[in-house]
């Protein structure tokens, strides 16, 4: 597989691109300190996985990832990171990343990515199935069978699933009322019985409840 690497810490590019290189199904074509670079990259030298930074000065690991994999034929993109923050989680998924790791065991970093190209995401090392299946190319399948989620949370009502599906896909309250044609009042008396029957905290662990459901 052929792997851009984007972060602003040049130790940590040059320690995954050792690792990574040594490895005899993986190639680092690229590497940049920056999201503007990682766009760059992943344009000029087409590779299989972007392997992205968070936080990085100028365009961030977020917006970068938006616009590859907004492109026709994206790459694959994992974020490898320090930040472990549930919100940073929901949107990297709700973008369509594959995988969200975090800088613990760069050795773990090859299995990962050899997961992510065999079609499943990574949620902080551990390799779990997509709600959406993974196309060939690495973009979401739209149109692809949507997990039953009466198996993933049994004690919510169909409505309930409903928000916690629209929850995780990145969505605020106004987006959910508008997408399930309900009122937001409604919407947040949902999430309140959500929480509840749940025992969450906020609407962010909502979403990583669901996504960490479908392993």
């Amino acid at each position: 597989m052929r792997v851009v690497i984007a972060d602003d810490d040049v130790v940590v590019v040059e320690s995954l691109r050792i690792v990574l290189d040594a490895q005899p199904d993986i190639e680092v074509v690229g590497c940049g300190t920056d999201g503007t670079d990682a766009v760059r990259l992943a344009a000029d030298v087409a590779p299989d996985i972007v392997l992205l930074d968070i936080q990085m000065p100028g365009m961030d690991g977020l917006s970068a990832a938006e616009r590859i994999l907004a492109t026709p034929v994206p790459p694959r993109v994992v974020f490898l990171t320090t930040f472990s923050d549930d919100e940073y989680i929901v949107r990297a998924l709700a973008l369509g990343a594959a995988g969200y790791l975090i800088k613990q065991d760069v050795a773990g970093v090859a299995p990962a990515l050899r997961a992510v190209m065999a079609g499943r995401s990574v949620l902080e090392g551990e390799v779990l199935e997509r709600a959406v299946a993974l196309g060939a190319d690495g973009a979401s399948d739209t149109a692809a069978e949507k997990p039953d989620l009466t198996t993933i949370f049994p004690q919510l009502t169909d409505r309930e699933r409903e928000v916690v599906a629209l929850i995780a896909e990145g969505l605020d309250n106004r987006e959910v009322a508008a997408a399930a044609y309900m009122g937001e009042g409604t919407v947040r008396n949902h999430i309140s019985s959500i929480l509840a029957k749940l025992h969450l905290r906020n609407r962010t662990q909502i979403a990583i409840a669901f996504w960490r459901a479908l392993r």
